[in-house]
């Protein structure tokens, strides 16, 4: 048992050395972060599944503090609100639970950041909720950005900045997108 935990620490800490490929996608996210809360916008961020909870995580790293003490911002996970899911999934369908919330919350200073560690697919409407948000999120003039893995190939192309992790293993790209969702929230907040 020690080698095979030794292993996924390798292994973890080889995925976490894929970000210097990102740091330009990752700056370009936080300016563009940035530049919205500085003008009054919000970011709204979802996902499915652990994706979901990482979407929860960065709202509230935004929300609470992150390294210091600050004024909270403005962020809201569309993956938590229980009741607008499962009425937006049963009423209308689980492809608009997000699209409908960005219909009703999103403006055009805001940004929407959809964490996927796959890509959407018409057939089984794997993520189709993911590209309905953005598809809405665009009609609305806001600026898109997706956390993905080189496996989010269409859904990357619909989007303003797509940082797209460089590895297949769904633990892998998950940890690295709360490594770069860390990132994000520093650069945030020390910009404001």
């Amino acid at each position: 048992m020690k080698e095979q935990i030794e292993k996924l620490i390798r292994e973890s800490v080889e995925s976490h050395q894929l970000t210097y490929q990102l740091v330009e996608d990752i700056e370009k996210t936080s300016l563009l972060l940035i530049k919205s809360l500085k003008q009054g916008g919000k970011i709204l961020v979802c996902g499915n599944g652990g994706s979901a909870a990482e979407a929860q995580h960065f709202s509230s790293e935004l929300i609470g503090k992150f390294e210091k003490e600050r004024k909270a911002l403005p962020a809201i996970s569309l993956a938590t609100d229980g009741s607008n899911l499962t009425a937006v999934g049963n009423d209308v369908g689980y492809e608009y639970v997000f699209s409908r919330q960005v219909e009703a919350l999103g403006n055009e200073n805001d940004v929407l950041v959809c964490l996927t560690t796959s890509d959407y697919n018409e057939i089984d409407k794997h993520s189709l909720n993911l590209k309905y948000a953005f598809i809405k999120a665009r009609e609305k003039n806001m600026k898109t950005i997706l956390l993905g893995s080189v496996k989010s190939k269409k859904i990357g192309e619909i989007v303003d900045v797509a940082i797209k992790v460089n590895h297949e293993k769904t633990a892998r790209i998950q940890e690295v997108h709360l490594l770069i969702i860390h990132i994000l929230t520093k650069l945030i907040e020390d910009s404001l």
